[in-house]
């Protein structure tokens, strides 16, 4: 069919394309008949049941402009899937269409413009990730933390706000004794509790070092990798933001609405406030699908369907779809952060 629409595409910036289209009246012409049906279906016209409007009297009633527009509406419904496969334009979101030219007996014209999947320039991100990643990392929990940590459980234990005891004597607070043991677990001594809260410091100390290795990998690419992201893109991660967000705000019992009073702000505020971030965002996500594509990187098809059925077990009203692209985005996005930490990159 394609060789019978003419089409003509012209990058704009931003990641845009526009696309030029005619289709020739003759071919035009062919979707009329489905023009007709739909608009019988649809049609409500006095003394005649939906679906059963003779042909003729269908045209005088909604007049040949507005078959016409349906028959433009069916021909770019038909057509648009070929031009993108054709072209091999990867999209994303909803074009925007104009119609040129609209008329009987007449070629169609019309254009669309939509985004496309930016087109990325990585640089080196082995070398990067290698400099970054080339010294292990060293974790060290002093005694003096375990002890801290030990006197905030004791504060805890006394009713009071930590905060407030500023003065607090030995005498006030619990001691450490059996029973105060037990309460907090199954440890003999006070040396079993410390080693388990070291240990337990330990590895959070070790998730957050790795975290901000991690962010510093992925900056490291970022700064040094061009792309023109479009809106499109920005403003679905804006999207995700503020719906985190209200998320939040919600489960601590707080209406967003009063939220965004007490801050003085409105929600458009915060996302031209969050504009910066959410470029980032969604340019880190460009890059990950980058890397993964590059170096073939996927999730283990039995853990990702194991997630996915975790997932819709607990969340049954969850779409599938959606809760399969979200696995699949977070578990590839994992193997490329283990890929970019790995010691061959050094």
């Amino acid at each position: 069919m394609l060789n019978r629409m003419k089409i003509e595409i012209k990058k704009l910036p931003k990641s845009l394309v526009e696309i030029m289209g005619t289709i020739e009246s003759e071919e035009f012409e062919s979707f009329r008949a489905k023009a007709m049906k739909h608009l019988a279906e649809h049609a409500e016209l006095p003394g005649f049941r939906k679906g059963h409007i003779p042909e003729a009297t269908l045209k005088t009633a909604v007049g040949e402009m507005t078959i016409l527009e349906e028959m433009a509406e069916i021909a770019i419904d038909s057509r648009y899937p070929e031009i993108i496969m054709g072209n091999k334009l990867d999209v994303i979101g909803r074009p925007t269409i104009g119609i040129l030219k609209l008329a009987k007996d007449n070629p169609f014209e019309f254009k669309i413009t939509t985004a496309v999947v930016p087109e990325l320039s990585l640089p080196d991100y082995k070398k990067i990730a290698g400099k970054i990643t080339k010294d292990p990392i060293k974790i060290t929990v002093e005694d003096k933390e375990v002890e801290e940590v030990v006197m905030n459980i004791r504060k805890q234990r006394t009713g009071k706000n930590p905060e407030e005891l500023k003065d607090i004597k030995e005498e006030d607070l619990p001691k450490i004794d059996e029973e105060f043991l037990k309460s907090l677990g199954d440890f003999k001594t006070i040396d079993d509790l410390k080693k388990l809260l070291k240990d337990n410091m330990t590895k959070e100390k070790e998730q957050q070092a790795k975290e901000k290795r991690r962010m510093e990998v992925i900056k490291g690419i970022s700064d040094e990798t061009k792309a023109e992201l479009p809106d499109i893109l920005i403003e679905s991660e804006l999207n995700t933001m503020v719906a985190q967000f209200k998320h939040d705000v919600s489960q601590m019992g707080i209406k967003f609405e009063d939220y965004l009073k007490h801050l003085k702000k409105t929600e458009e505020d915060m996302r031209k406030e969050w504009q910066k971030d959410a470029e980032s965002r969604a340019k880190t996500q460009l890059i990950l699908n980058k890397i993964a594509d590059t170096e073939k990187l996927a999730p283990e098809k039995e853990k990702l369907e194991k997630e996915i059925a975790h997932i819709i077990e607990h969340y049954p009203d969850a779409d599938s779809e959606r809760t399969r692209s979200y696995v699949d985005m977070v578990m590839t996005n994992e193997k490329v952060l283990e890929f970019l930490e790995t010691p061959p990159l050094r």
